[in-house]
């Protein structure tokens, strides 16, 4: 009965909105009508409620890829993707884990603008996974000091994801978001929001442009840092795993800089990223 029930709530609801009539026979066989609803009726209450969180839930968790999309047709791939990915998970958390695979197959959902939309819900899922995924025992730069760089593996923190895009979605989604309260630090060219009020935003004429950008946290605060070519380079290559000599082999070969200015350089970098505590040892 619970296997039977539980699934009748849980499934998708009709483009309408309506609760699917292949739960009527479930509704029947276990659900009492009153002198107000009928079996269906009643069962209906619950599968709506169930279904309007997890758009809440999508909604919350999406407000750059809404602003961008639109009301109607944002709404349109919610549906879509819930009904192809329903939650699995005994968090919502995770519920758009898979939605960046889904986009990549659906791009009709949001053309013309697909690569943007793209862009955008890469940044809002690592900005969940920055929020709560756990964090590792901070290793200080210091304490490497005297240490032969071909064989120290340095770790980022599993909260930090590294994005490539075509589109400046970090500050597309602080716009979608004006008006909210703002946390701006040093360590942050754009900055999660508290509160997310998605704006429908005007994305014509907007020209593509690679960008590189680390979706990271500091105490409880989400903040996106812009990165230059080499500095991503060097943290994706530490994040696969290389060691400290081959991550930064590239960058120190470099004819554009002498071998002083390109290692002072590396210096300044690896500072700035230990004072976020992005560095954790390697398990």
């Amino acid at each position: 009965m619970q296997r039977q029930v539980g699934g009748a709530i849980m499934t998708s609801l009709t483009p309408r909105w309506k609760t699917q009539p292949a739960s009527q026979p479930v509704a029947e066989a276990f659900i009492k009508p009153n002198d107000r609803l009928t079996s269906f009726e009643r069962l209906e209450i619950y599968n709506r409620q169930y279904w309007y969180r997890l758009m809440d839930c999508f909604y919350d968790d999406y407000p750059g890829l809404r602003a961008v999309l639109g009301e109607r047709r944002f709404a349109k791939l919610a549906h879509a993707y819930l009904v192809r990915h329903p939650s699995e998970s005994f968090t919502l958390r995770n519920l758009g884990r898979r939605l960046e695979t889904f986009l990549r197959k659906e791009p009709r959902l949001t053309s013309p603008h697909s690569q943007l939309a793209l862009d955008m819900a890469r940044i809002e899922w690592a900005h969940i996974v920055a929020f709560d995924e756990g964090a590792k025992p901070v290793v200080d730069v210091d304490d490497l000091l005297g240490s032969d760089p071909s064989k120290v593996r340095l770790a980022l923190q599993p909260y930090i994801t590294l994005l490539e895009v075509s589109y400046p979605v970090d500050d597309l989604r602080l716009a979608a978001n004006k008006g909210d309260e703002l946390m701006r630090s040093e360590a942050s060219n754009a900055v999660a929001l508290r509160h997310r009020k998605a704006r429908r935003l005007n994305v014509r004429g907007l020209k593509s442009r690679t960008r590189y950008i680390a979706v990271h946290r500091i105490n409880i605060s989400v903040y996106y840092k812009s990165l230059n070519r080499a500095q991503f380079e060097v943290l994706q290559a530490l994040q696969r795993g290389a060691t400290l000599e081959k991550a930064c082999a590239a960058l120190l070969k470099q004819r554009s800089r002498s071998s002083k200015e390109a290692s002072q350089l590396v210096q300044q970098w690896f500072s700035d990223w230990a004072s976020f505590g992005w560095f954790c040892s390697r398990d």
